[in-house]
C-alpha cells in the first residue's frame, strides 16, 4: 500500500520536499543570517502550516482556535528559553553568528509530513474530517511548528534590539 501512496504522489511534493530539506540541511551548520533572513523562514513555514488547516478544514473556528493556541502557547515557552551561547549579534553588519542545529531541519519536515500524512489519510478515509481530535490535533501540531519557528526567530530579534543598533541602523537606512 506504502508503494501506491507514493505512487500517486503528485511530483511537485517530492520537489518541495528535496528543497525543505536543502534549507533545514543548511541550518545544520554555523552561518551568518541577516536580520531580514531570520524573519523570512518562519513567516514562511507559518503560511504553509496555516495553510494546512485552511485547505483541510477550511474556516473551521475551531481548527483556527487550536491552531493559535497552540502557536501562542510554544512562542510562550520557546522564549523563556535562553539562546545557545554562541549565538552573536555583530550590529555592524547586522548579522546573527548562529551555530549549527538540527532544529529547523526537524520542524520543516516535521510540517511536511504533517501535510502529506494528513492528505493521505483524508485521501483514504474522509470521514475523519469532522471528527473532534482530528480537527483539533492536526491544527494544534500546525501550530505548534508555527509557534516555534516564530519564538526562534523572535528571540534572535530580541537580541538585536538588546544592542540598540536595530533601530538605530533602521533609522540609518
Amino acid at each position: 500500500m506504502l508503494m501506491q501512496i507514493l505512487l500517486h504522489t503528485p511530483k511537485w511534493v517530492f520537489a518541495v520536499f528535496v528543497l525543505l530539506a536543502w534549507l533545514g540541511g543548511r541550518q545544520l551548520v554555523a552561518n551568518r543570517l541577516g536580520l531580514n533572513r531570520v524573519l523570512v523562514m518562519p513567516v514562511a513555514m507559518a503560511g504553509l502550516s496555516f495553510y494546512g488547516v485552511v485547505s483541510v478544514f477550511g474556516d473551521s473556528a475551531g481548527a483556527l482556535l487550536g491552531w493559535a493556541v497552540a502557536a501562542l502557547l510554544l512562542v510562550a515557552l520557546v522564549l523563556r528559553r535562553p539562546l545557545p551561547a554562541t549565538t552573536r549579534y555583530d550590529a555592524a553588519v547586522r548579522q546573527f553568528e548562529v551555530a549549527g542545529t538540527a532544529v529547523p531541519l526537524m520542524l520543516m519536515m516535521g510540517i511536511f509530513f504533517t501535510k502529506y500524512v494528513v492528505g493521505v489519510s483524508l485521501a483514504m478515509h474522509p470521514e475523519l474530517r469532522p471528527h473532534a481530535a482530528f480537527a483539533l490535533g492536526v491544527p494544534a501540531l500546525y501550530g505548534a511548528f508555527s509557534g516555534i519557528f516564530a519564538a526562534r526567530a523572535a528571540r534572535l530579534w530580541r537580541l538585536a534590539a538588546a544592542s540598540g543598533a536595530m533601530v538605530s541602523g533602521a533609522r540609518a537606512a
